[in-house]
């Protein structure tokens, strides 16, 4: 073994590298087809979901090419992650990022002028400096990597201002391939991705945004917390999971409630401390069961492969943004759970943030419009991942079978009746109430507050007894997702007609809205575990596969690492399936590369050589 070794290195084809160093028999997708580009010395805009493998993408090429592979990317976080990882692997990474002190900073700079790194990783923000670009000019470089390209749109969920002027690559090293990743991105963010990083050229790989092993489920807003509670309570005991709110309120709040329940939950949002942000991140991913209750602050500098749900108590901005958070679930191919509860509220909610954001009149439009398009994904009788692909532009024509709507398949009614009384109630009461009031007027509730108004003469009062309160919150919820009504957020959210309203009082339209149901989450046999039952369905040793996840973990506390550093649970899985004998048989288990053999080999097989001992 000791030759295999040595030669790691010198191996170039992107085949060897694959195998060799991370470990993996073969790749997926384009992945091949967009390293032979960057090979080729040409330009690659490459769209992968969360998951897909974008950075062998540009990791491998820049080990086969001659010269440092440089890899912009936003986040410290993300960095630190990406070349951890690496040097997991034997590979020779660095980061350049405020995190280091002169002394470390320096040491870096010196390795890259001495052509000892094979990567750096490091933020827009310095490499468009003077300094960094003549750093840049005395070096051979082999490619640079533009990753979460999606900040470059002005119109995205990510935008970050110092990407626009990353142009300037092509400007001053126009012979050196350039590709540009994300994970989240419509049709005009693509465009602009293209136009403002100068990419007319490059070859664009658009994989499927499909992630089959997550499940997705919307529920009504009832009791959030209970529902929270009842939904983490039919995961696996001890797993990771994300949960997301709109407030750094309600994300303490949400935490230390958590806890309460004897949960292990930490918060995480722009106004704690960098310290505290570091610590509670760092817990996250180095111990196991812990839930992160956040703002979208925390997610994009997040590689953790193991999270087996993400959260939302609050409705995200745009189906991209969701996508993109739902998408930090089951990195690792298993099976994740992506939960959602909405409300009216959260319509009210996230339009008085757009009103009041300060943004012009036309980014406000488009933002609506994304809202929206949200809204009608929450209301959607289809297929949950039909609608999501559709929105990226990609056809997925069956149903799924993994989604709350698929499984479960939401009965509709004829509600033109009852949407014809509701926007005949809000423009009776001149536009000026919200829906409570708007409720009690249809049902014949004769308050004080009513009487002062006299809206208890109206026609429409006591018209629509024959549906509860429930009933009608329903359908005032589905006209706003439908664009029929909206919220005025200058009026207290008083409801307000659209212009599309005209069309359903005439009668000119027919509306079909679905009928709300009990949002009780039950645990199927299946959820109750789903470890265990992959274990039984594989014949796999349970203690076998605990005794491997010990001896990962007590590796991982070592080095102050993250386990899935060491390896992912699916390398684990396949050793315990397998149970290699020899170093031979344990380079032949996805994910084992030579690197990490040299370095753990050892360690594991002599965990299953023990467990293959008691089976004798």
């Amino acid at each position: 073994m000791a030759g295999l070794f040595e030669k790691v290195f010198e191996m170039k084809t992107p085949q060897q590298i694959l195998q060799h160093v991370f470990g993996y028999p073969e790749f997926r997708g384009e992945q091949e087809a967009v390293i032979q580009q960057l090979l080729d010395g040409k330009d690659a805009l490459v769209l992968m979901p969360t998951g897909g493998g974008k950075s062998l993408c540009y990791q491998i090429p820049a080990l086969a090419r001659v010269g440092v592979g440089v890899i912009i990317s936003p986040l410290i976080a993300l960095m630190k992650n990406q070349v951890d990882r690496l040097l997991q692997m034997g590979v020779k990474a660095a980061f350049l990022n405020s995190s280091l002190s002169f002394e470390d900073f320096q040491n870096t700079k010196q390795q890259l002028l001495k052509g000892e790194l094979d990567l750096i990783y490091v933020a827009p923000e310095r490499l468009v400096t003077e300094d960094f670009l003549d750093l840049l000019s005395q070096i051979p470089i082999s490619l640079f990597a533009i990753d979460e390209a999606h900040c470059v749109s002005q119109w995205g969920h990510d935008f970050r201002r110092e990407y626009l002027q990353l142009s300037v690559l092509h400007e001053r090293f126009p012979k050196v391939p350039r590709i540009a990743l994300t994970a989240t991105a419509d049709l005009p963010t693509r465009k602009e991705i293209i136009k403002n990083l100068q990419l007319e050229s490059a070859k664009v790989f658009l994989s499927s945004f499909n992630r089959p092993n997550i499940h997705y489920q919307i529920v009504l807003k009832e009791n959030t917390k209970a529902q929270l509670l009842e939904f983490i309570r039919t995961q696996e005991s001890g797993v990771c999971g994300i949960v997301y709110c709109l407030s750094r309120k309600k994300t303490e709040e949400t935490a230390e409630w958590l806890r309460g329940e004897g949960l292990k939950a930490l918060a995480y949002h722009a106004g704690l401390s960098q310290k505290v942000r570091e610590k509670n991140q760092e817990i996250f991913l180095n111990e196991e069961g812990v839930i992160i209750v956040a703002t979208i602050a925390f997610g994009m500098g997040i590689d953790k492969p193991d999270v087996r749900f993400v959260a939302h108590l609050d409705l995200p901005k745009s189906l991209e943004s969701y996508f993109q958070e739902t998408g930090r679930a089951g990195r690792d191919g298993q099976p994740a759970k992506a939960w959602l509860a909405y409300g009216l509220g959260d319509v009210v909610s996230i339009r008085q943030m757009v009103e009041k954001s300060g943004a012009n009149e036309q980014r406000k439009s488009l933002e609506m419009q994304k809202l929206n398009q949200l809204l009608g994904f929450c209301e959607s009788t289809r297929c949950r991942r039909q609608v999501i692909l559709s929105y990226f532009g990609e056809d997925f024509s069956d149903s799924c079978g993994n989604c709350d709507n698929c499984q479960n398949p939401p009965e509709t009614w004829d509600a033109t009746v009852a949407a014809q009384k509701a926007l005949s109630c809000v423009y009776r009461t001149e536009e000026r109430f919200g829906v409570v009031y708007l409720m009690d007027v249809l049902r014949g509730k004769e308050t004080e507050q009513m009487k002062r108004f006299g809206h208890q003469r109206l026609s429409v009062f006591g018209i629509g007894k024959d549906l509860d309160k429930k009933q009608w919150s329903s359908v005032f919820r589905q006209l706003a997702a439908a664009g029929y009504v909206m919220a005025d957020v200058e009026a207290y959210g008083a409801i307000k007609l659209c212009p599309e309203a005209r069309s359903v009082l005439k009668g000119e339209v027919q509306l079909s809205f679905r009928k709300d149901r009990s949002q009780r989450v039950r645990k199927t046999a299946a959820e109750r575990s789903i470890i265990r039952n992959k274990l039984q369905q594989e014949n796999m040793d349970a203690n076998l596969w605990s005794a491997l996840r010990e001896c990962r973990l007590s590796l991982a506390q070592k080095q102050a690492l993250p386990p899935f550093m060491i390896f992912h649970d699916t390398t684990l899985k396949e050793m315990a399936l397998r149970k290699p004998k020899s170093m031979d048989g344990l380079l032949g288990v996805s994910g084992v590369g030579v690197y990490k053999l040299k370095k753990y080999g050892e360690a594991f097989l002599k965990v299953i050589r023990k467990f293959s001992s008691l089976e004798l």
